[in-house]
């Protein structure tokens, strides 16, 4: 049997139609936060499916725990992994994030094991993340990201953020790509 879940897990990952509501109510019931958001995040690449494909889409990232929880809401209609999901407007737990040291080899392994790549995309060329289809045995997609000094810093200033939170200014803008 193939061990998928090598690599701890990083990130919890919410579809929402509202992140920023979504993470206000998550900060309330759970104390995680701030949140940083970021807005229409841009992609210089987007593969749906193997085709090119439209993604405009929102985040807002904050610490909980050990582990990052980001809320995601899609800006646009039309075919993506958070409709393959939830097609009739629903929301709920979406994917797990994990850290790869080759973000190429994880993918090929994923595929092996009978999980397609549902998802290919760069924020920038060269800084790409993808998402794995392990819904049929896991219930959610599994998102590989490589090591990059943005991607670490990202996951450090929300870390540090939380540090001493104590839930004000839960709401917080920033960019990415």
């Amino acid at each position: 049997m193939m061990t998928l879940l090598r690599h701890p897990v990083r990130q919890i990952a919410y579809f929402v139609p509202d992140i920023e509501a979504a993470a206000i109510a998550h900060v309330r019931a759970f104390g995680s936060g701030p949140y940083y958001v970021a807005e229409h995040i841009p992609l210089s690449l987007c593969r749906h499916r193997g085709q090119p494909a439209e993604l405009d889409h929102s985040s807002a990232y904050g610490q909980w725990g050990e582990v990052m929880v980001e809320f995601v809401q899609q800006n646009n209609p039309g075919p993506s992994v958070f409709h393959d999901l939830y097609p009739d407007g629903g929301q709920g737990m979406h994917h797990v994030a994990l850290i790869v040291d080759d973000m190429q080899a994880e993918m090929t392994r994923f595929e092996a094991a009978g999980h397609a790549t549902a998802l290919y995309a760069e924020v920038q060329p060269g800084a790409g993340f993808a998402m794995m289809d392990c819904v049929a045995t896991l219930g959610h997609f599994v998102e590989l990201y490589e090591q990059t000094p943005v991607l670490l810093g990202v996951y450090d200033l929300v870390r540090s953020a939380a540090q001493g939170f104590d839930g004000r200014d839960p709401i917080r803008s920033f960019s990415l790509g």
